[in-house]
């Protein structure tokens, strides 16, 4: 919920005033919502008459008025007592406009008090008097230093509830004290009070004759302002392309920096040049239709002087201060996903606008927020920070987060979720390669289009995944499968495990990281011969749900993973290449235990047991498959004889 006080705008101020972002966190049920109510009423953020009629729901409810329920923008909140969203509350001091943004304090609801914290100039780390610090306060607390919030106020609430007892406040401030300096980070004021009955907030209070410091309000008056967006250098993300008659207007919303007709710019990645001709906005009128410059905070179409092409996700800037061009980075990441992160693992990068395939080149350290231990861990596991090296598939115009924070900051997606995020610390380039393997390249298209191919072969582009332990006679399948298509007239091609081993994949090992680079090789490979119409049938183990996973949106709607889920017991008999044996006995390295790592598909696209089922009934089923989902063309009588 955003709060726009009626009563505040009509406030007359002839001087203009500064803007103070503050993040408010910390546990839940410590009395942020209580505190936030109780600051927008001793500010005027609040009418009396919407305090009545908030007591009159509440005697209607049959519950006591609470200031927390001016927080309360969903109806899920007021049911179960809990902050679930970020909410951005304005208000005005005696020096400053405040935008103060409310993030919640359950551990589940990690990922919207990091939106939160990433737009903070500050911090309010709010701490109960009677509970103390607990573990989500620390962690809260690296979170601020993670996303670079370096003024923070500590404010102890509740101390009506331990009689506002000053050893107890005294106890709390060192504790606080001492782990924020750990992290580098120095509590501007320890403030106590006692949110629901004001003490401490607007003015000091009697009860607390021992403290002589800042009130609530005092402290965020000492904040300082972050530099002024506009006073940065020029930074917009591209965000779309538009053609309006015989002009493309490239649009995007300045996030740094301002911009000005006459401009010479530079995009990047790219490293195209052009001078701006134009400035427009939407929507247009007479009055804002075209304009001399735009600055922070705008979003604006430009017209260039020359015809180059563009796409979302570049980031236009000026020459002398542009951003780099990032082909690898390293970041100081939080992580939020259930699933360990590793040294191999691909996800999606994104930066302002733009996106790309990344792969964590290495993991330089991990720390528990819990208790500030540091570790060289393999993984990276649920709310842990790590420190890691990203190699990008594709360049991106990036800053560290020191020069310019409106696009040093990174997320993370992982199966289609955000699943962390996290501050640039370097950027490696061309000059500065962190990992040289990765250059710009144009992928270069094919002369022949996917429907001629699929009239010639009679069938579309399709990958067959077949997936299973060793002996579970997934290659058997797969080479019967190839040799029917092929009968049939088609264009299969199989792509066996071990095969692949041999060649392309000989310098991988069975580390996580090599597993799943050797899947992604695979999935490359399958994805390229699908798209040029062929069938193309993989055979190999690939035990990790998350690598399968990535081989499935890695290709798109064409990929079948075919799960061959003989029994263990079975396949150990067969062993026709004695893997199990060998393995046991230490002869593979790092392949020992396969099947104890082995993730069954929990919705593969066909299931097969090859210890019930005949090879041919095998196949016909995959066949059927096939011809379900329109990759095989049916026949008027469907006699399984031709595609």
């Amino acid at each position: 919920m955003t709060s726009h006080p009626k009563n505040l705008a009509a406030i007359a101020d002839p001087s203009p005033r500064s803007l103070l972002r503050i993040v408010l966190v910390g546990h839940v049920d410590h009395g942020k919502s209580t505190l936030i109510g109780r600051l927008l009423q001793e500010t005027g953020g609040v009418s009396a008459a919407k305090i009545e009629s908030l007591k009159a729901m509440s005697s209607k409810r049959g519950m006591p008025f609470e200031l927390s329920f001016l927080l309360d923008s969903l109806q899920a909140e007021r049911d179960q007592g809990i902050t679930i969203d970020t909410s951005e509350i304005r208000f005005r001091t005696n020096d400053r406009d405040v935008a103060l943004i409310d993030a919640p304090g359950h551990t589940e609801f990690l990922r919207n008090m990091i939106t939160g914290a990433a737009r903070a100039d500050a911090a309010l780390l709010l701490i109960d008097a009677a509970e103390g610090v607990r573990e989500q306060t620390r962690r809260h607390a690296y979170l601020l230093h993670l996303l670079g919030v370096r003024q923070v106020a500590v404010i102890v609430n509740k101390m009506d509830r331990v009689g506002f007892d000053e050893q107890v406040y005294r106890s709390i401030s060192s504790e606080i004290s001492t782990y924020l300096e750990n992290l580098g980070l120095l509590a501007s004021e320890i403030v106590p009070i006692s949110a629901r009955e004001g003490d401490g907030v607007a003015k000091l209070s009697d009860r607390a004759a021992w403290y002589r410091g800042p009130t609530v309000l005092q402290a965020i008056d000492a904040f300082s302002p972050a530099r002024p967006a506009e006073d940065l250098a020029l930074r917009l993300p591209v965000q779309a392309v538009y053609k309006f008659d015989d002009r493309r207007i490239i649009a995007g919303r300045i996030e740094a920096g301002r911009i000005a007709v006459g401009d010479e710019i530079v995009f990047q990645p790219s490293g195209k040049t052009a001078i701006v001709r134009s400035i427009e906005a939407w929507p247009p009128s007479a009055a804002n239709t075209e304009h001399a410059h735009r600055e922070a905070g705008h979003s604006v179409g430009i017209t260039l002087d020359r015809e180059i092409f563009v796409e979302r996700g570049e980031i236009v800037a000026t020459g002398a201060t542009r951003p780099k061009i990032a082909r690898s980075l390293r970041a100081r990441i939080f992580w939020l996903a259930d699933e360990p992160l590793y040294a191999g693992a691909n996800l999606t990068l994104r930066l302002a606008t733009a996106s790309t395939k990344a792969r964590i080149a290495a993991i330089h350290s991990v720390i528990d927020p819990g208790n500030l231990s540091q570790t060289v861990h393999a993984t990276v596991n649920n709310n842990e920070v790590a420190e890691l090296e990203f190699g990008l598939f594709q360049p991106l115009g990036a800053d560290l987060y020191t020069v310019n924070p409106k696009t040093g900051r990174i997320v993370l997606e992982h199966g289609g979720r955000i699943a962390g995020g996290g501050l640039i610390l370097s950027v490696g380039s061309d000059e500065t390669p962190l990992r040289p393997a990765n250059r710009a390249v144009t992928p270069v298209a094919s002369t022949v289009s996917a429907a001629e191919r699929n009239s010639r072969n009679g069938h579309e582009g399709a990958v067959l995944w077949f997936t299973g332990l060793p002996g579970s006679g997934k290659s058997t399948i797969a080479r019967s499968i190839e040799r029917r298509i092929f009968d049939l007239g088609g264009a299969p091609l199989l792509l066996d495990g071990d095969t692949m081993r041999a060649g392309l994949n000989n310098d991988l090992g069975f580390a996580n990281s090599d597993r799943a680079e050797n899947v992604r090789r695979l999935a490359e490979v399958s994805s390229l011969l699908a798209k040029n119409g062929s069938i193309a049938i993989t055979a190999a183990i690939s035990p990790v749900a998350a690598d399968r996973a990535m081989a499935r949106e890695l290709v798109g709607e064409r990929f079948f993973e075919i799960h061959v889920a003989t029994p263990l017991e079975v396949c150990e008999q067969r062993d026709p290449k004695g893997l199990y044996k060998r393995a046991r006995a230490g002869e593979i390295k790092g392949f020992t235990g396969v099947d104890a790592i082995y993730e069954v598909p929990k919705a593969p696209d066909l299931t097969l047991r090859t210890d019930e089922l005949p090879l041919e009934t095998a196949v016909a089923r995959v066949i059927d498959l096939l011809r379900d989902t329109g990759v095989l063309k049916r026949t008027e009588t469907d006699t399984n004889t031709t595609i």
